[in-house]
């Protein structure tokens, strides 16, 4: 009835884009920190600013990659260097980090601002997996995860929870690496060929490949389901829904 293989039983959650609207803001936060940044550097340079595209930007270079990583992807593909800074770095600061804190400062006003809506679709899968008896944890790079969680009221529909706290208390390398999908199938007992995974994001289904869990399920919100195919996904749907209708 979920439209996974036999045999998954756990499934591993990314938030943003998956169970959240909240890789809009995300992005435009993203586009605000980088273009104002770069329209300083362009104008004391004199050379020309080029924007940050959030669409194409933002999937190759900062979705799904925990914050600072993020920055330092999207920099080098400009050819840009900063100094890494430190996370207690002024948001803005000419640092990786102090540029990842802007964008924080701006992500979190949003949330505040507008709120957090769950996709009805992803919900209402969350909730069939459980009746199945299926174990279920959220893995996301955000550092925000749990707020955004309580935010969008679905914080008991999961058992676990790896985030960006726990990525860093355990220094666990963020996607595309499979260290916090292996972290959270660790966390519900099971192993990587027995979960199924959750991603809307390029990097993270290269994640949940990298880890080889029994199936990787890409989330198109974006009209990059080729792209999803290519980086690794087994399955790609328009919303979870779709897995509950297609048995």
């Amino acid at each position: 009835m979920l439209g996974l293989p036999d045999g998954v039983k756990a499934c591993l959650f990314d938030l943003d884009g998956v169970l959240t609207k909240t890789a809009e803001a995300h992005a435009a936060a993203w586009k605000e920190t980088f273009d104002a940044f770069l329209r300083e550097r362009a104008a004391s340079a004199g050379e020309r600013f080029v924007p940050f595209d959030p669409v194409r930007d933002y999937d190759e270079h900062v979705d799904g990659r925990p914050r600072y990583e993020g920055v330092r992807s999207f920099l080098t593909s400009r050819g840009i260097e900063l100094p890494a800074g430190d996370p207690s770095d002024p948001p803005g600061n000419p640092t990786i980090d102090g540029l990842g804190n802007r964008k924080n400062e701006l992500l979190l006003r949003a949330i505040r601002e507008r709120g957090v809506e769950a996709y009805e679709g992803s919900v209402r899968y969350v909730r069939a997996a459980r009746e199945a008896g299926l174990r279920r944890a959220v893995v996301s790079s955000s550092a925000n995860c749990a707020d955004v969680l309580a935010a969008a009221g679905i914080e008991d529909l999961f058992e676990e929870r790896i985030d960006g706290l726990v990525a860093a208390r355990e220094r666990l390398a963020g996607k595309p690496a499979p260290d916090t999908f292996l972290a959270g199938a660790r966390a519900l007992g099971v192993e990587p060929g027995r979960a199924a995974v959750f991603e809307d994001a390029l990097a993270g289904v290269e994640a949940g490949r990298a880890g080889r869990f029994g199936c990787v399920v890409g989330v198109d919100r974006a009209g990059q389901a080729r792209a999803l195919r290519e980086h690794g996904a087994d399955i790609v749907v328009a919303d979870l829904a779709d897995l509950l209708e297609s048995r």
